[in-house]
């Protein structure tokens, strides 16, 4: 199989950990050349040396996704680093999680900002490099979320939901005007990354660690999703993928 990964210029955003680290990791070995944005700069430059160090290409900026100006400075960045820009992997995101009545009101804010409005900025940045080249590939973390509504899950559901509608009407708007922009939709399940650090809500947290220590799989499993959609020839999109351990039985 022809290695389309090669030379492939692609920014990942919520790289610091993770979805976004593994998948860094993955796509660099392959011969991608990655531009990872994250609000932790000492876990960035790490990465980065562990990149540099196997033979990979990488370079990174801290990224605030509710900032425009910041997802416009790492698009550049990647320009001015790499000469151009193949793909983006819109990857930060924040779940926490709680029942509405416990009306932690900032938390569902603060969801919004990275989870929507992040998409935003990030999508308005890349837009018009992909718009100019006619060619480029947009990305996205879901979750499994975005496809089912879960107690506890009402507004990063609701994020998520959003994310679904949104990257469809991308792509459709993309076939229609001839820009050849792809899109793939990421849901994933029970994943072991840092998400649950940012649940609060005590109930809410002591469950759903238990649920991960019974059936998370590592983020390297999404890592080979992306791999795999960004690999697709150029005339090819898959849309939407869903992942999870084979043994979460719902």
């Amino acid at each position: 199989m022809t290695n389309h990964l090669s030379g492939k210029v692609v920014l990942i955003t919520g790289a610091s950990s993770g979805i976004g680290e593994a998948t860094a990791k993955l796509l660099a070995s392959r011969g991608a050349k990655v531009v990872l944005g994250a609000r932790r700069e000492d876990k960035l430059d790490r990465i980065i040396t562990e990149i540099q160090e196997a033979g990979g290409e990488a370079v990174s900026r801290v990224l605030d996704v509710t900032v425009q100006a910041s997802n416009d400075e790492i698009v550049s960045l990647a320009q001015e680093a790499f000469g151009g820009l193949d793909a983006v992997f819109l990857n930060a995101g924040l779940m926490p999680n709680s029942p509405l009545s416990a009306l932690k009101t900032d938390e569902w804010h603060r969801m919004v900002e990275v989870n929507v409005t992040g998409v935003l900025n990030g999508i308005a940045a890349v837009l018009p490099v992909f718009t100019r080249q006619r060619s480029g590939h947009v990305i996205a973390t879901s979750s499994v979320a975005g496809l089912k509504a879960y107690p506890g899950g009402a507004v990063y559901g609701g994020t998520k939901w959003f994310l679904r509608d949104f990257m469809e009407v991308l792509r459709m708007e993309s076939a229609s005007e001839g820009t050849n922009i792809r899109t793939a939709t990421i849901y994933p399940a029970a994943i072991n990354t840092e998400l649950l650090e940012t649940i609060s809500d005590e109930k809410t947290a002591k469950g759903a660690q238990a649920l991960y220590q019974r059936y998370g799989i590592g983020p390297e499993r999404v890592a080979d999703v992306v791999a795999y959609a960004l690999d697709l020839p150029p005339d090819t999109t898959v849309n939407e993928f869903t992942i999870g351990p084979a043994n979460q039985p719902w």
